[in-house]
């Protein structure tokens, strides 16, 4: 059976998250009905992360196999027909070696989280950020950025009911960026490179970074909390809407041609 790696964008609002749900919507449920238009059956697709309820993708990858070779661009187009109305759109279509796994080949991940600070509220870009309503410090913020990059126990960082094996993880970027904004607010943008993340470990930084950026937490505070291992010092995780998968790296890009 060929294999196709799809690069898939999505608005997270309506659904519960990626992974597939028997009573609730899903942007695995979605894009596996879409399949199904193309090829009766069933299909069962694998991404490189399961997102959360709530959260974003611009280039989330996933991949499926089917029965008939397809041309990418064909394929790619005939699914977006079939997804439609839901807010999900395949970007990108290649075939790949049978071998090869969304998910088990993929070598780094990139995340990107949208904070807005400002009084009034959102209107164009209500659901596809985080407000909140004071200015923060961009400098303080990245002084207890850098104290998370590179090889540490993330215990505090992550959800209690997480999966993975081992708390220990390696982070190779955790950048806060300000972009400047007409409405006279503030716009900040976390960018997150590592090989794999945790359960609700973005989230857990970006919410403990912005104590920090508020003045309620020193930089210091952020290494004290990382030490201590332990759920119960992590500052509040934000919520989901600001958080967006923006990449997915692996050894040979599929998507190069």
């Amino acid at each position: 059976m060929p294999r196709y790696a799809l690069k898939i964008e999505y608005h997270g609002a309506p659904f519960a998250g990626w992974q597939r749900q028997a009573d609730q919507p899903s942007v695995q449920g979605a894009v596996e009905a879409a399949l199904a238009r193309l090829e009766p059956g069933e299909h069962t697709i694998a991404a490189a992360g399961r997102t959360d309820a709530g959260v974003h993708a611009t280039a989330q990858v996933a991949h499926c196999d089917l029965a008939r070779d397809w041309d990418p661009f064909r394929l790619s187009e005939a699914l977006n027909y079939h997804l439609k109305p839901a807010p999900v759109a395949i970007v990108a279509c290649a075939p790949v070696a049978h071998d090869w796994h969304a998910r088990f080949s993929a070598v780094e991940r990139r995340y990107l989280f949208r904070l807005v600070a400002r009084r009034a509220p959102l209107v164009h870009e209500a659901g596809l950020v985080w407000q909140v309503k004071n200015r923060l410090d961009r400098a303080a913020m990245q002084d207890g950025a850098d104290r998370l990059i590179g090889l540490h126990d993330f215990t505090t960082f992550r959800s209690s009911i997480c999966q993975a094996a081992s708390p220990v993880k390696t982070l190779d970027e955790l950048r806060v960026e300000e972009i400047a904004r007409a409405d006279g607010g503030q716009e900040f943008q976390f960018h997150l490179r590592a090989r794999s993340f945790l359960h609700n470990q973005v989230r857990s930084f970006v919410g403990t970074l912005e104590r920090v950026g508020a003045g309620a937490w020193t930089p210091d505070d952020v290494t004290v909390a990382l030490e201590a291992r332990d759920r119960a010092a992590c500052g509040p995780v934000c919520p989901p809407e600001g958080l967006y998968l923006a990449g997915v790296s692996y050894p040979v890009d599929p998507f190069a041609a």
